[in-house]
């Protein structure tokens, strides 16, 4: 559904913060650094506790949590024999829940709160899920986040805090919704069926006026 120039560049955590960065969204922030040694003063300069993602990857495979000087270390003398990108975002104090939002074409259909014991909420890695009505606010920062990445359509991530601001941590262009399903009343799979059919009559009747 997505063109593969999206997928291609969505799935790079890298280029997701940095188009939502500079269109001023509220993202955590983010340091990308080549040698642990960078990593290090990176570490230090996000407050000491960070999230480490690889650049590429999905469903919560490969994020760790880095709270300690030595750990840090430790991950990122690892990370060195790999040869590794390190990417370093600032750990966001939030009460063990985010949000996934499931956007096709220019609406919301319904999103779910995502909760767990620990700090990674990822249905695939043990989290729960509960519907949940986003705000006016939640919604257009979801469809924002969409439309700056030309997705058709997507799964759009949300760290809510307490006071605010709701932080946009990843743009999904190939998401998968067996936990939002499991909890909503909406047929996702109807509804995509029924955007691209509303795509296709638009070009159709484009040729026919070029005609």
């Amino acid at each position: 559904i997505n063109r593969p120039q999206v997928i291609e560049l969505t799935v790079d955590k890298l280029y997701t913060s940095g188009v939502l960065d500079q269109a001023g969204l509220p993202t955590p922030r983010t340091i990308v650094c080549e040698d642990s040694n960078d990593a290090m003063k990176a570490f230090f300069a996000l407050g000491g506790d960070v999230i480490v993602k690889p650049l590429f990857g999905s469903m919560g495979r490969g994020l760790v949590r880095v709270e300690q000087e030595e750990l840090a270390y430790r991950v990122f003398k690892a990370l060195d024999l790999e040869r590794a990108v390190y990417y370093l975002q600032e750990t966001i104090p939030h009460q063990g829940s985010d949000i996934r939002a499931f956007v096709v074409g220019e609406r919301v259909v319904a999103a779910i709160e995502r909760f767990a014991d620990s700090w990674r909420t990822n249905v695939a890695r043990g989290g729960r899920v509960r519907p949940i009505k986003l705000t006016a606010v939640q919604e257009n920062l979801c469809l924002k986040a969409a439309q700056l990445l030309e997705t058709n359509y997507a799964g759009v991530d949300l760290l809510p805090t307490p006071g605010g601001p709701d932080y946009l941590l990843e743009v999904n262009s190939v998401p998968g919704w067996q936990g939002l399903q499991s909890v909503s009343k909406i047929n996702i799979a109807e509804e995509i069926i029924v955007y691209l059919e509303s795509v296709a009559r638009a070009r159709s009747a484009r040729r026919r006026q070029s005609a």
